[in-house]
C-alpha cells in the first residue's frame, strides 16, 4: 500500500512540475495561449500540488 501512495505521489509531483514549465513558457511567450489558458494552467497547478501534500501525510502516516 506504501508503495502505492509513494508512486502516485511522485506522478503527482511530476504532474505538478510539467504543469508549472508549461505555465511559465506561456507566461513568458505571452499571447493567445497565455490569455486562454494561463489561468487554468494555475489553477491546476494548485490543486496537483495539493493532491501531491496529501499524498505526502498519507504516506507518512502509513509508515
Amino acid at each position: 500500500m506504501s508503495a502505492i501512495l509513494i508512486f502516485l505521489m511522485v506522478l503527482a509531483m511530476i504532474a505538478t512540475l510539467a504543469v508549472l514549465i508549461v505555465g511559465l513558457f506561456g507566461m513568458a511567450r505571452g499571447g493567445d495561449f497565455n490569455a486562454k489558458y494561463g489561468n487554468r494552467l494555475m489553477w491546476w497547478r494548485v490543486r496537483l500540488q495539493v493532491l501531491a501534500l496529501v499524498l505526502f501525510a498519507l504516506v507518512f502516516i502509513a509508515s
